[in-house]
């Protein structure tokens, strides 16, 4: 068997393998998202904007709580994974937090044949699109699901991360998309200390490539920014 040309079935069972240990850990802390704790960071909140009566198409969900979130601040929210355990969970969330959030199971290039539709704003948030292997294709899939003076909405880690290892502690991978990487995680981010093992392929994307995949979709770019800091920690020894 090829892994690159089976990376949706390896990385579907990769996502379904943390989806229960994710589900539990503190990382998430499902107990204070369902008491009301809102988990979108100042970065994408202000992106966003008021969402209030909006639309909203979440790419690469996981298991629902931004799109839920986003429920919660009124916007019409449709969250979409090619994790099946996570969009179950994702519907198990929304029922006990009483949200209408609607969730899909579809990777993002097949989403066309599995949703039909088109929304105020298509939304995704860090870490989803090095899962992908061409942007062009991804950048296709967003336009096809924006209204007319739609907005796509994108809150990042700069790609520069993805070139170091797990260590932090050297540069082992290119800048510029090239061929597949796969690796054996032996670790979730989730919960670093969990029993955890399973093959992933991704791939690594340049700015260059992510905004020209969507200049070539006569998408505008309005509003761009980087941040000297990240919400979160990306790596191991990171405090």
């Amino acid at each position: 068997m090829n892994p690159e040309k089976d990376y949706l079935n390896i990385n579907r069972e990769n996502w379904n393998q943390r989806t229960p240990i994710h589900w539990e850990s503190a990382f998430y802390n499902n107990d204070a998202f369902i008491a009301g704790a809102n988990p979108l960071n100042d970065i994408e909140l202000a992106l966003l904007g008021d969402v209030h009566g909006k639309s909203i198409l979440h790419l690469q969900c996981h298991f629902g709580q931004d799109s839920i979130a986003l429920s919660r601040l009124g916007a019409e929210v449709t969250g979409i994974d090619l994790s099946d355990q996570a969009i179950g969970k994702a519907r198990e969330l929304a029922a006990i937090c009483n949200t209408d959030t609607a969730f899909v199971v579809s990777d993002v290039y097949d989403l066309p044949n599995q949703l039909t539709g088109q929304f105020d704003m298509v939304f995704t948030s860090y870490g989803t699109i090095g899962w992908l292997p061409d942007l062009s294709r991804w950048a296709t899939v967003i336009h096809h699901f924006l209204k007319p003076g739609g907005r796509f909405i994108m809150a990042d880690f700069h790609p520069v991360v993805w070139m170091f290892d797990d260590d932090l502690k050297q540069i082992t991978y290119r800048y510029f998309n090239g061929e597949a990487i796969v690796e054996n995680d032996s670790t979730t981010y989730g919960n670093p200390q969990a029993e955890f093992k399973a093959t992933s392929i991704g791939w690594n994307h340049g700015m260059a490539e992510i905004i020209g995949s969507l200049l070539q979709q006569n998408l505008h770019l309005l509003h761009f920014d980087e941040f000297d800091y990240s919400p979160y920690n990306c790596f191991k020894h990171m405090g």
